[in-house]
Order: structure tokens, then C-alpha cells, then sequence
């Protein structure tokens, strides 16, 4: 059960960390690639679409546009392309029309004129070939509005910022648990190596009053030894002369 838990345990910590780290490497490429009209991959432009103009047969707003780099001599009537709207109302944005027909502009230079599908209406000013970023070749639709969401301190929030610290606080928490493990593992050790020398000098306490007490053995072995007087070597006595010294005469 543990195990197993351990296992669903993982499984929510890395797919948060490749949730975060996708929405990270996501955010980078966004913002130095998308809506950028001088920036390109592999001849790729992409572009977020801010309004219905051509909701109608296309694309919706918030859907996420990609254009093609292409020789705008090529171009021809219903292609949809990118541009850079010379329009009063929408001067240098970026605007994502159909080519209604070919015409030249103010300057006598050769230029289209777009529209949007969803009004009909005519653009104000015909888009000449030098305004003209690529050719529209595809969308991911609601993308655009997540990475506009995305930009916004909210979105980098909850989308990075939170996942991040998640796993931060996550962290955090194993290192500690570690240490407690470390610590108590720590204390088990001291515990164990405590528990050996108290043995070690219950050992020498027993061997200490075994060597008393044999040496209190064998000085009572030695006592009575000690106390044994010593053989005494007596003289005997001169020996009396049985007969007597004769009279002197007279």
C-alpha cells in the first residue's frame, strides 16, 4: 500500500513539474515568437486573432493564426493573409484578412484589396506587397486567448508562479522529512553506541570483580600458611655425672 501510494505520489509531483516547465518553456516562445511581425520560425509566423472579422468562414477571436513567409507576387484572389493595416482606425496592427481582388495603391504600387468575411466590408486602405506578412496556412483555435491570459500577471500567476512554488514547498517538505530521518537515524546510532559501551563496562565491572575475588581467593589460600609456627631445635641438658668425685685422703 505504501508503495503504491509512493508511486501516485510521484506521479503528481512530475506531472506538475512538466505541467510547470511546459507552460515556462511555452511562455518564452510566446512571447519572443507569437505576435511579433519581425520574428519567424522556420519561415512561420503566428498571430492572435483579437476580433470576428472573420469568424464567419475561418477563424474566431482568440484562435491562434499562423502565416507563411511567401512572395506576395504569388498571391491571389481569396487567399488570406497577414498584414500591416494602414487603416486609420487599426494603423500598425496586425489584421488577418481575405484578398478580394488585385489592384495598386495611393503610390501606384501593386497591392490587394482585403476584407473581412464576417461584414463583407472592404478594408479602408488596399494593403500594399511591402505590408504584407504571410500567408494564412492554418490556426489552433482558443490558444490565442490562453497565451493572452498568459501575459497577464494573473495568468503567470496561476500558471507558472503556483506550479513552481508547489513544488518548492514540496521540496522543502522532503528535504525536512529527510533531516528528521537523518536526525533520528543520528539518535539510534548514539543510542546503539551507548547501549555498546555501557556493556562494555558492565563487562569490565564483572571481569574487575571476578579478579577481586580471586585475589581474595588466594590470599585466603595463603593465610594459613602463614600462620604455621616454625619447628623449635632444643638442647638437651649436660649429663650429670652419676658417681661421685672421690674423698681426697687424708
Amino acid at each position: 500500500m505504501r508503495k503504491t501510494l509512493n508511486i501516485i505520489k510521484n506521479v503528481i509531483v512530475w506531472t506538475i513539474f512538466a505541467i510547470a516547465a511546459f507552460m515556462m518553456v511555452f511562455t518564452i516562445i510566446s512571447v519572443n515568437t507569437f505576435d511579433q511581425n519581425n520574428r519567424s520560425l522556420f519561415g512561420y509566423k503566428a498571430f492572435t486573432v483579437r476580433t470576428d472579422s472573420m469568424k464567419a468562414t475561418d477563424f474566431d477571436a482568440g484562435d491562434l493564426v499562423f502565416t507563411k513567409n511567401v512572395d506576395p507576387a504569388t498571391l491571389v484572389e481569396g487567399d488570406i493573409i497577414a498584414f500591416i493595416s494602414q487603416d486609420d482606425e487599426f494603423y500598425g496592427e496586425t489584421i488577418t484578412h481575405k484578398i478580394r481582388a488585385k489592384t495598386v495603391d495611393a503610390n501606384g504600387n501593386d497591392a490587394f484589396i482585403t476584407y473581412g468575411t464576417t461584414t463583407g466590408d472592404d478594408d479602408e486602405v488596399p494593403v500594399a506587397h511591402a505590408f504584407v506578412l504571410g500567408k494564412y496556412v492554418g490556426k489552433i483555435p482558443n490558444v490565442g486567448t490562453f497565451f493572452l491570459f498568459l501575459k497577464q500577471p494573473i495568468g503567470y500567476i496561476i500558471c507558472i508562479f503556483v506550479p513552481f512554488l508547489l513544488l518548492i514547498l514540496y521540496q522543502g517538505i522532503v528535504c525536512i522529512q529527510l533531516f528528521r530521518r537523518y536526525k533520528k537515524e543520528q539518535m539510534m546510532e548514539l543510542e546503539a553506541e551507548k547501549e555498546k559501551i555501557d556493556e562494555e563496562r558492565r563487562a569490565a565491572a564483572e571481569m574487575m570483580k571476578e579478579l577481586q575475588e580471586l585475589k581474595a581467593q588466594l590470599a585466603a589460600n595463603a593465610a594459613p600458611a602463614a600462620e604455621t609456627p616454625a619447628e623449635t631445635v632444643t638442647e638437651a641438658p649436660a649429663e650429670e655425672n652419676s658417681a661421685e668425685e672421690p674423698a681426697p685422703a687424708q
